[in-house]
């Protein structure tokens, strides 16, 4: 194992977790509110007009999603400062999630509300009678597949501009495939290029769905799969670590940064220099892996901000995962205090 892993202890982690009440965090992306829609089929009623079933609504619960996942994990693990970027409809799923993010303490100054556009919105159905996964019926989502005004992209580029200077860690969540229908426009990807550029201190991580390979001087989250989509051979299952390491660096020589590729139950491979790969967490029973990516990019980027190299900042992401996939039914979140345990069990598991 390699050398960095096998000397880090609690002692390390907790002086690293020390750090993240004094670290200032923004957060650009594409903010979804996640909203649980549960039901209890033992009331379902049949429509009188219609002949079809009624299900019948017990309870509803939210929170935030995408971009906004990723901010409640920083929240969770203690980030002194959270800032904000992007835009909400002017709608009920818009006040349900700003009103969620000013409960974390979040400065939503720069959460900017769009009239023209909608917030965007992952419906859950959740039958209640069945526990976990189990339980999740059809997803229902609502999003923007028009293009972002002009007048909204300049003023995420002027809240950029503002924002990215006084922070310690830009987290860049860009969830919206359709292009140019998200917080993530081209303007912004070249703001985003030339602030990292300028800013060499400050922390500039980013994760997206499908335009990771446009960014430039930004560390890059990608899994293993995407990986290989990116290069053209989308049907590895499996590969080995010279065909992934060759992936690993083409991708890191093309956007000029580092790369943490997530390899599933294997951990994380971690680029430059060289390649290492941090063994995850083995965790037993069920899982959901809703919003593993959110909190290891939350883990990872706080450790990175907080001093830790890119070896210890992709264990404690892992840490973090490792407690929020034992969460079912929701997006999970963790505490530093979590961590040690998580931490126990992967130097047991690794011994």
């Amino acid at each position: 194992m390699n050398g960095e892993l096998q000397a880090f202890d609690a002692a390390r982690l907790t002086a690293l977790t020390a750090r993240f009440p004094k670290l200032r965090v923004a957060v650009l992306g594409d903010f979804f509110l996640d909203k649980y829609v549960e039901t209890d089929p033992t009331l379902a009623e049949v429509s009188l007009e219609t002949g079809r079933v009624a299900h019948q609504v017990v309870a509803t619960r939210h929170t935030p999603g995408a971009a906004g996942a990723v901010t409640n994990n920083l929240a969770a693990l203690g980030a002194g400062s959270l800032a904000l970027i992007g835009f909400t409809g002017d709608d009920g799923e818009g006040w349900e999630l700003r009103r969620d993010l000013a409960a974390l303490g979040c400065d939503i100054t720069h959460l900017h509300t769009a009239a023209d556009r909608a917030t965007p919105t992952y419906l859950k159905p959740v039958d209640r009678t069945r526990p976990g996964l189990d339980g999740e019926r059809e997803r229902y989502d609502t999003k923007n597949r028009l293009p972002v005004p002009p007048r909204m992209v300049e003023a995420l580029l002027a809240s950029l501009e503002k924002v990215a200077p006084e922070v310690d860690a830009v987290v860049v969540m860009d969830q919206v495939t359709e292009e140019g229908s998200g917080a993530v426009t081209p303007p912004v990807l070249a703001a985003l290029a030339a602030l990292a550029a300028r800013l060499p201190k400050t922390v500039f991580w980013a994760d997206s769905r499908g335009r990771i390979r446009r960014f430039r001087n930004v560390t890059v989250k990608v899994n293993q799969f995407e990986l290989f989509e990116l290069c053209g051979t989308p049907d590895q299952q499996a590969p080995d670590e010279a065909e992934l390491d060759r992936a690993i660096a083409a991708l890191s020589a093309h956007v000029g940064a580092p790369v943490f590729t997530t390899l599933g139950e294997r951990g994380v491979r971690v680029s430059h220099p060289g390649a290492t790969t941090v063994p995850a967490v083995a965790v037993a029973g069920p899982v959901d892996p809703t919003g593993a990516g959110d909190s290891f990019t939350s883990g990872a980027v706080l450790a990175l901000a907080a001093g830790a190299s890119r070896v210890e900042a992709a264990l404690i992401g892992n840490l973090v995962a490792s407690v929020t996939v034992r969460q079912l039914g929701t997006t999970g979140t963790a505490s530093p205090a979590e961590l040690v345990n998580a931490l126990a069990a992967w130097r047991k598991q690794y011994a």
